[in-house]
């Protein structure tokens, strides 16, 4: 069995007032939902736990219900960190059944079923497997002020999202882990960390993770574009 969870606890500081991020609406659907029915459509997940709040977790259920989510196993109460967050939901999963796990950001609404299902199938054969996307910028490395060198870009992905594990694996990865460090910004960061092999799986630029209102607002075009 693989099981997605999915992180959905942040409090979503940058849009301000009291309603989380994931909350929010695209064309009249919290973002939270449209990444989940992804998940609801993969046939590679057969379980998805989410990762909330504290104080939105008592009606979620309600929510799922109305959204027809019937992969959804259960909501975990997530921590400070995306780190103790992620870990908290992995402490949820039954490991006796688990092949995979697949971490996925909750405002990463423009997954695609395709994406999911081929990372998944890669960490079925590696081991751990994540979603890049291609750097169209030029970087810089910087020191202060001052530039040091142009990165060769052909080299360089960004990370996204789902990042896909054997489940021994990525607990194993958890055992000494600083969840308050700052650094560890991603779950491949403790596969590195661990010297295990990370498979790259190429993904869309549309998978886009909603953190603005700019982001929001094309997230809104990127819907008006699949409804022709």
């Amino acid at each position: 069995m693989n099981v997605a969870i999915i992180a959905a606890a942040g409090q979503g500081a940058r849009f301000g007032g009291n309603r989380p991020k994931q909350f929010l609406e695209l064309s009249g659907t919290p973002i939270l939902f449209h990444t989940l029915r992804q998940f609801e459509q993969c046939d590679e997940i057969h379980e998805i736990i989410v990762v909330l709040p504290a104080e939105d977790t008592a009606g979620f259920l309600a929510m799922a219900d109305k959204y027809g989510l019937l992969k959804l196993g259960r909501v975990v109460v997530g921590g400070a960190t995306r780190a103790e967050s992620v870990l908290r939901g992995l402490q949820s999963v039954r490991p006796t059944t688990v092949d995979v796990v697949a971490i996925h950001d909750g405002v990463r609404p423009f997954v695609t079923v395709d994406e999911i299902s081929r990372t998944v199938s890669a960490a079925k054969e590696h081991g751990a497997a994540v979603l890049v996307g291609r750097v169209r910028d030029t970087i810089k490395e910087m020191d202060g002020p001052l530039i040091v060198r142009t990165l060769d870009r052909a080299r360089l992905r960004r990370a996204l999202t789902p990042q896909c594990f054997r489940f021994e694996l990525l607990r194993r990865a958890y055992e000494n882990v600083d969840i308050t460090d700052p650094t560890v910004t991603d779950e491949s960061v403790l596969m590195e960390r661990l010297g295990a092999t990370v498979v790259a799986i190429e993904g869309s630029s549309r998978n886009i993770k909603i953190t603005s209102y700019e982001d929001l607002a094309i997230g809104e075009a990127l819907l008006k574009m699949d409804r022709g």
